[in-house]
């Protein structure tokens, strides 16, 4: 039915109609004082999503141009970093630092695991030099629906002296995240996941330590350069031409985040994530995430029942259900499917995609209890 599709994915995920109809207006200057009081207020909320007083910096990018704005600025040739890896976006961090010039050694995980701090402190106890400058991570990722433990991951980090760097892409305005608190050194992020609004904006804040490295950095990004974005933010404006109605709608979201409240956002993801995967289960499916203490509360990557694949699976509740899910990335593409509860997802769209997956599962002729999914959601749910 047009108009009627609804976004299941990791990103970009549904955005709210108040948010669209905010972008719908008539692009005003970015030099403007209508515009620099809109972003006074921008970037206060900001931080407190962040949870950091540090100035979060806004870059007219996707959550990668953020990733490379950390590197970029970070790194220089000869630097030893480690990159913690438990998927494709683990894996991007250590692409990036390689291109920098870094000598990156990976620390990586089977697809589905998340990392385990005990083995980060292996490591980073054994470097008695303290060689390692940078640690990369993944706060939850999306490739294999698992959330690492950053919190303790952080602190073994800050005990051996390197600067933390950690992608909190699909965290951020989802799962509880507290960059001051838990001593998070640099944290990116992006706007199209839990900030409700189209792609095209990208976010970046660092700790002092973080700052201190910064001024090490022999040959800095000119687009990305912390300083000039910095110096930007603190004057309430913004150092390029940036995506004014991105900006916009921005902070339309971020009002609604101040109304719901983190601590309740961080509660509806749980509570939906933890329906979801109840779902899943009842009607037989299998998680890749291999211990649910680290499944992710913002995407679920699921094994299709043998025989059945995922281009199918995919296919039918996209036609006949107009719910899109993401199929698996690079070694995992048709072996996983991936359902999104990520920024403005609710109870009822829970409800609605378990029942679309057990309809789309019996057209394709996989047996089972039917009702048995939905069932264990509204139960979940109760709970």
């Amino acid at each position: 039915m047009k108009d009627k599709t609804f976004l299941m994915i990791p990103g970009p995920t549904p955005v709210p109609e108040s948010v669209l109809l905010s972008m719908a207006k008539h692009p005003i200057g970015h030099r403007s004082t209508e515009f620099s009081a809109l972003l006074k207020d921008v970037y206060a909320d900001l931080k407190t999503v962040f949870g950091t007083e540090n100035e979060v910096l806004v870059f007219t990018a996707s959550g990668t141009g953020a990733m490379d704005a950390a590197i970029s600025n970070l790194v220089n040739p000869g630097d030893k970093v480690l990159s913690l890896v438990i998927g494709n976006f683990g894996e991007r961090w250590a692409k990036i630092s390689e291109m920098k010039g870094a000598i990156v050694t990976r620390l990586e995980v089977e697809a589905g695991c998340a990392i385990n701090p005990d083995e980060v402190k292996k490591i980073l106890d054994a470097d008695v030099n303290k060689e390692y400058k940078i640690v990369t991570l993944t706060h939850n990722e999306t490739s294999t629906g698992v959330t690492n433990d950053v919190k303790t991951i952080v602190s073994i980090i800050k005990e051996h002296g390197a600067v933390s760097v950690v992608d909190g892409v699909t965290s951020l305005g989802a799962l509880p995240c507290k960059m001051d608190e838990w001593g998070i050194d640099v944290l990116v992020s992006g706007s199209q996941k839990g900030f409700m609004i189209p792609p095209g904006l990208s976010f970046l804040a660092a700790s002092k330590k973080a700052w201190e490295l910064h001024e090490k950095c022999l040959n800095p990004s000119f687009y990305f350069n912390w300083k000039q974005n910095r110096k930007s933010v603190i004057d309430a404006s913004t150092a390029w031409t940036p995506a004014v109605n991105l900006f916009v709608g921005l902070n339309t979201a971020l009002q609604m985040m101040k109304e719901e409240g983190l601590e309740n956002i961080w509660e509806r993801h749980r509570k939906i994530g933890t329906a979801l995967r109840a779902g899943v289960k009842a009607i037989g499916l299998k998680l890749l995430a291999k211990d649910e203490k680290y499944a992710s509360n913002s995407i679920t990557a699921i094994l299709p029942p043998e025989g059945i694949s995922v281009p199918d699976i995919r296919k039918v509740m996209k036609n006949d259900y107009d719910i899109v899910v993401a199929n698996g990335q690079n070694k995992l593409k048709d072996k996983i499917f991936r359902m999104g509860t990520l920024g403005f997802v609710s109870e009822r769209d829970t409800i609605t995609a378990i029942g679309a997956l057990e309809a789309t599962l019996n057209k394709l002729g996989y047996k089972f209890e039917l009702g048995s999914g939905v069932a264990a959601v509204i139960k979940s749910l109760a709970e």
